[in-house]
């Protein structure tokens, strides 16, 4: 009742799950079967899937986290569009415009206003720049067995599908790796 009262409209009152203090702007949406453990902040006009899991997290306005998301611990900016079956772990920071797709895991990763990682793809410990674009099932391999070594990706560079980003490594502005790479 008090997420309604607050300007949030929920599919199905009896099928949501609150844990802990959640707050909502006017005219959030919440679909069937989410589970919002708090603090979890939902900006203005922002619209949550079906089947969500979404826990100490701040979605930005006219954000759309579309159904079967897990984000967590994580910072997500205005106009964002998630998933579906998209992972947000800890430290994952979305500034505006940010599309990350569907079978995506971020994990302490920064991603730049308008970059796209559209499917299949895991980023972590890295930070990417603005325009980027992430192509189908590329990693950052930030393991040795030993340590986590970050990777940075440049403004306006484009990871073709299929690309192992060995960290450490720096993706200058502009640059172009070729799939497979």
């Amino acid at each position: 009742e008090e997420l309604m009262l607050a300007g949030a409209t929920l599919a199905d009152p009896a099928r949501i799950d609150i844990r802990g203090e959640v707050h909502v702007a006017r005219d959030v949406f919440i679909d069937v079967n989410a589970v919002l453990s708090g603090p979890v902040h939902l900006g203005a006009r922002s619209r949550i899937g079906p089947n969500c899991v979404i826990s100490n997290t701040h979605i930005g306005a006219d954000t759309i986290v579309q159904a079967h998301c897990v984000i967590e611990d994580a910072i997500v900016g205005e106009h964002c569009s998630i998933g579906p079956f998209a992972r947000l772990r800890p430290k994952a920071a979305l500034d505006r415009d940010v599309h990350i797709g569907n079978f995506v895991e971020i994990k302490n990763a920064h991603i730049g206003v308008g970059s796209k990682v559209n499917h299949l793809t895991y980023l972590g410990d890295g930070t990417v720049g603005s325009g980027v674009n992430v192509g189908a099932g590329s990693v950052t391999c930030n393991y040795d067995g030993a340590n986590k070594w970050p990777t940075v990706i440049e403004d306006g560079a484009f990871i073709s599908s299929g690309s192992m980003l060995v960290a450490p490594v720096l993706i200058g502005a502009g640059a172009t790796i070729g799939a497979g790479s």
